[in-house]
C-alpha cells in the first residue's frame, strides 16, 4: 500500500525554539499510528496457497469453499477491506464495507459504502440492512471474511421495533456528552439495535465467519461487538441512562425498549458463540501502537517510557496529570531522567453540560496540559486519535510546547474558559496546533506522546 504523508500541516505544526522536539513528537506519534494502520497485518494473518486456505485456526480446502462473501464496518475497516479485495479478487462472490464519510476510496471486488459517525442517520440504516442481507445469504459451504472495528456502533444501526433514526440520534448525542466510558455507552446501542451484541456473527450461521478487528485482549473491548458476546443486559443499559442522569430526557421509545426487554429474556443479545463456526482475528492493537512509538523514541535518543496503554478519564485531567509528572521529571529527574519520551495510550472522555463549541477529547488533553504544565521549555506533547478524527470534527489532535504557552499569552487565551466552552479546536487551530491527518485506517485508541529533554 502506497504511503502518503500523515500529517497534512506538517509545515505549520514545527515553530518556536523546540521546533526540532515538536518535529520529534511527531515523528513518534506518526511511527505508533502507522504500525496499527492493519492492511499489512490482514495479509500476514491469511495463508492462501496451492488450494490451501487457513486463517487463524480455521482452515479450508479451496474447493470445499463454494462463495467467499465480504462485509464490515468500520474506521479501520477500509485497509482491512483492501488486503482482502487484493488476495481473493474476483473469488469474492459479493463484498460490502461501510467506512466513515470522507474517505472517498473504492476497491476492484468490494462496496465501499460512506456512513455517518459520531452520530448515526439513514445511511447507517441503509447500510446495517445491506449487510444483513449478504449475512443471510451465506450457507454451511460458505466463509464470510468481516471487518469490523472501532465507530461500527455509529455507521451501522439497525433499530429495533419502534425505535426511529432521530430516536437514535437522540441517545446517541446523549451518551457522547454524559461522559460516560465506551463499553457503558455500547451497553446502550447493542440493546437498541438488531445487528450489534454478536447478531452479525448469528445472522451469518451456518457458514464459517471470521472477523478481522482490532484488540481481542480487553473483556470489555467495544470494538467488534457484532461479532462478540455481550455480557451486558436491557438492564445495564437502564443502569447506565440513569446513572448518567439521562433517564428521563431520553426518547420515550428507547425507554420502553429497554423496559420491555427486562422482562423478555429471549430478545437479548447474544450470550454466546458456542457451536457457531466463527474466528476472531486481531490485526492491529493498542500495545502495538504504543510499542512502535517506543521504538522509535528510542532511535531519536530518547529514553521511552509507556506509562499506560488503557489509561482513562476526564480528557483535560489527563492532560493535567501528564503535566505534573513532566514538570517533575524537567525539574528534578525523578521518576525518570532527560531526555525521555512518556507515551499512554487509551480511551478519555469529554463530559458535557449544555451548549458546547467543537473540539474533542485529544484536544482537551492538549489544552489541560499546556495550561498546568510550569515548565517554559524542554518539552512538546502530542496527543492524538489514531483515526484521526478527534470527536465531531476534521482535527485529529493537538501539539503543544514552550513556544505554545507564549502565543496563547500574546493573544489573551484563557484556557479555563475555553475548556469550560469545550473550544479546544479554536484554541488550536488559533495558535497553529491543530493537527490534521484526514482518515488514517486505523483506530486503536487515543495516543499520546510527550518528549522531555534539556
Amino acid at each position: 500500500m502506497e504511503k502518503t504523508p500523515l500529517f497534512k500541516n506538517e509545515e505549520i505544526l514545527s515553530f518556536g525554539d523546540e521546533k526540532s522536539l515538536r518535529q520529534d513528537v511527531l515523528k513518534i506519534v506518526e511511527a505508533g499510528i502507522r504500525k496499527v494502520i492493519p492492511y499489512e497485518s490482514t495479509k500476514d494473518a491469511i495463508y492462501y496457497r496451492d488450494g490451501v486456505l487457513q486463517i487463524g485456526k480455521m482452515k479450508f480446502q479451496r474447493e470445499d469453499i463454494e462463495n467467499i462473501y465480504v462485509v464490515g464496518v468500520g474506521k479501520g475497516a477500509f485497509p482491512i477491506a483492501q488486503a482482502l479485495d487484493e488476495i481473493f479478487k474476483d473469488e469474492i462472490r459479493e463484498g460490502f464495507v461501510i467506512v466513515k464519510e470522507g474517505e472517498k476510496r473504492r476497491l476492484n471486488h468490494i462496496e465501499i459504502f460512506e456512513s455517518s459517525h459520531p452520530i448515526p442517520d439513514e445511511r447507517s440504516i441503509e447500510g446495517a440492512k445491506r449487510m444483513v442481507e449478504i449475512l443471510k445469504k451465506a450457507g454451511p459451504k460458505d466463509l464470510v471474511l468481516a471487518a469490523i472495528t472501532g465507530g461500527s456502533s455509529a455507521l451501522a444501526n439497525l433499530p429495533a421495533e419502534g425505535i426511529s433514526i432521530q430516536d437514535l440520534k437522540d441517545i446517541n448525542s446523549q451518551l457522547l456528552k454524559c461522559g460516560a466510558e465506551i463499553g457503558k455507552m455500547n451497553a446502550v446501542r447493542k440493546h437498541l439495535c438488531m445487528i450489534k451484541g454478536g447478531r452479525a456473527v448469528a445472522c451469518g450461521q451456518p457458514a464459517a465467519v471470521i472477523t478481522f478487528t482490532f484488540d481481542t485482549a480487553p473483556p470489555d473491548m467495544p470494538w467488534p461487538d457484532m461479532s462478540l458476546p455481550d455480557p451486558t443486559t436491557f438492564q445495564d443499559a437502564v443502569h447506565v441512562l440513569k446513572t448518567y442522569n439521562i433517564w428521563e430526557t431520553a426518547p420515550e421509545s428507547v425507554k420502553s425498549r429497554l423496559l420491555w426487554g427486562e422482562s423478555h429474556p429471549e430478545a437479548e443479545t447474544v450470550k454466546s458463540l458456542e457451536g457457531m463456526r466463527q474466528e476472531i482475528i486481531s490485526v492491529a492493537d493498542p500495545e502495538a501502537a504504543c510499542r512502535a512509538a517506543a521504538e522509535q523514541a528510542g532511535k531519536l535518543g530518547y529514553k521511552p517510557y509507556i506509562l499506560s496503554t488503557i489509561m482513562e478519564g476526564e480528557a483535560k485531567d489527563v492532560g493535567v496529570v501528564l503535566a505534573g509528572i513532566s514538570d517533575e521529571i524537567l525539574k528534578n529527574s525523578r521518576p525518570f531522567s532527560k531526555p525521555c519520551a512518556l507515551i499512554s495510550g487509551g480511551e478519555t472522555t469529554v463530559t458535557i453540560q449544555g451548549e458546547c463549541g467543537k473540539g474533542g477529547p485529544n484536544q482537551e488533553t492538549v489544552l489541560g496540559f499546556i495550561d498546568k504544565i510550569r515548565a517554559n521549555q524542554g518539552f512538546a506533547f502530542v496527543s492524538i486519535d489514531t483515526d484521526g478524527t478527534d470527536g465531531p470534527c476534521d482535527i485529529a489532535g493537538g501539539i503543544v510546547s514552550g513556544s505554545s504557552k507564549k502565543v496563547l499569552a500574546e493573544k489573551h487565551i484563557d484556557i479555563n474558559k475555553e475548556l469550560r466552552n469545550h473550544n479546544s479546536s479554536r484554541v488550536l487551530q488559533s495558535i497553529d496546533s491543530a493537527i490534521v491527518t484526514g482518515h488514517t485506517g486505523t483506530n486503536v485508541m487515543n495516543l499520546r506522546v510527550v518528549v522531555l529533554k534539556d
